[in-house]
């Protein structure tokens, strides 16, 4: 949610914004609705005022003197009813506008209108250097049967899929190579719900402008989550937070949802953009005066994970065009791809400053000093994004794939995915 009180006093801020964004949102409409409203609330408070003032009358009087007084008060009570309607109206018009407002992007972010506007920072490490055509991991998964997307679209349609023998190993591998390394930095880890209410897909900004990408179960009016930031972020709503207990640092494990409506022949299937999916999600809860600091920390801890992995990646900057409705700031890391000669974005990394934590009601106390904390979310692996990535820059010219380093140790033993395993 956006600082109402600056809306207020400096709407010319979100309107430069919204050009940013390139959104189509009429600030000075919702500037003239937000007066309506609140010039409303102040006639219906002075209504209330003088029913109060009657009721304490009425009590010391008699004859013609109170049946006026009565008489007034159910006039009153008319006009009162007339104007609570229409100012129940009016505040739903008002949250819905205000609610797709965006949270205001952070100086550093460049101005653009779409991926094409993105800026790459830097890259680490460099693209793996084959003597053949390298293939694709949908390739390489169907030649070593350790993919399945004929049988899960059998079960459950498009966009799903299995994973088999030695790469269904390698997803736990990938798990607790990853729990153990944000253990060893101080993340408290979770396993969150993955059906969660309407507030707390609102509260994390995901909702209205995304609702249409989320699975609704009907009879419980749940939602099945796209990312453990959801949960994560919610854990703390409506709480006051000790300022010297933050940077309070969580790390969750769960199984992800979402509909990818829109993203139909964009890519080559696989692992890419399925309906379901599982991901390690980070998440921090910041002093405002520190979150920068913690911002870089998180960014810092994603990509050591990528390197212990040895992939070739870049960091990007991303515009204000292609940045979601919290984020003041978002990196995204993509991996190089052989067998597409491609980068992807496997995983990305967002400062949300206090938008979600105003929408939450999450602060922080100092002393007398009190406040909204700041937010900020990465992803620490996106499991079946990684495993893509692993086969495509790990396999050999007989096809098959080699398993990291740091991930050996969690495979039993196995150091090469073949199809005999």
């Amino acid at each position: 949610m956006i600082d109402l009180e600056l809306f207020r006093k400096n709407p010319e801020v979100f309107k430069e914004e919204v050009r940013k964004r390139n959104l189509k949102i009429d600030v000075d409409a919702d500037i003239k609705l937000d007066i309506e409203r609140r010039n409303l609330i102040f006639k219906i408070d002075e209504i209330r005022a003088k029913k109060n003032e009657a009721s304490k009358l009425i009590p010391g009087l008699s004859g013609s003197s109170k049946d006026k007084i009565i008489a007034d008060m159910k006039n009153l009570n008319d006009e009162l009813k007339k104007m609570e309607e229409k100012l129940a109206v009016l505040e739903n018009e008002f949250f819905e506008k205000i609610s797709a407002y965006p949270n205001l992007s952070h100086g550093s972010v460049p101005v653009g209108t779409d991926d094409k506007d993105n800026v790459v920072i830097y890259m680490v490490g460099e693209k793996p250097d084959f003597d053949f055509v390298p293939k694709n991991h949908v390739e390489l998964g169907i030649s070593l049967d350790m993919l399945d997307e004929e049988r899960a679209a059998k079960i459950s349609g498009s966009r799903f899929i299995f994973l088999k023998r030695a790469a269904a190993r390698l997803q736990f591998a990938l798990v607790q190579f990853v729990i153990d390394l944000l253990a060893d930095k101080g993340f408290i880890m979770l396993i969150p719900p993955v059906l969660v209410k309407e507030k707390a897909m609102y509260g994390t900004g995901f909702f209205p402008v995304e609702k249409t990408q989320y699975y609704r179960t009907d009879v419980d009016d749940l939602f099945l989550i796209g990312t453990s930031e959801v949960p994560l972020c919610a854990f703390h709503s409506d709480e006051v937070l000790e300022s010297k207990k933050l940077p309070l640092k969580y790390a969750a494990y769960s199984t992800c949802f979402r509909r990818e409506a829109g993203s139909y022949g964009k890519d080559l299937g696989g692992l890419f953009r399925v309906h379901q999916f599982d991901k390690i999600e980070m998440l921090i809860f910041s002093n405002p005066e520190k979150s920068w600091e913690d911002y870089e920390f998180l960014r810092n801890t994603l990509e050591e994970i990528v390197k212990g992995l040895k992939l070739h990646y870049r960091i990007m900057n991303m515009c204000t065009g292609d940045i979601g409705t919290p984020n003041a700031k978002k990196y995204d890391l993509e991996v190089w791809m052989p067998g597409q000669a491609n980068y992807r974005e496997i995983a990305s990394c967002s400062h949300d400053t206090d938008f979600q934590a105003r929408r939450l009601n999450i602060k922080f106390k100092d002393g007398q000093k009190k406040g909204f904390v700041h937010t900020m979310n990465s992803t620490a692996c996106a499991v079946g994004r990684t495993i893509m990535a692993i086969m495509e820059n790990y396999q050999d010219s007989n096809g098959n794939i080699r398993i990291p380093e740091k991930l050996i140790p969690y495979m039993g033993g196995i150091d090469i995915m073949r199809s005999k395993d």
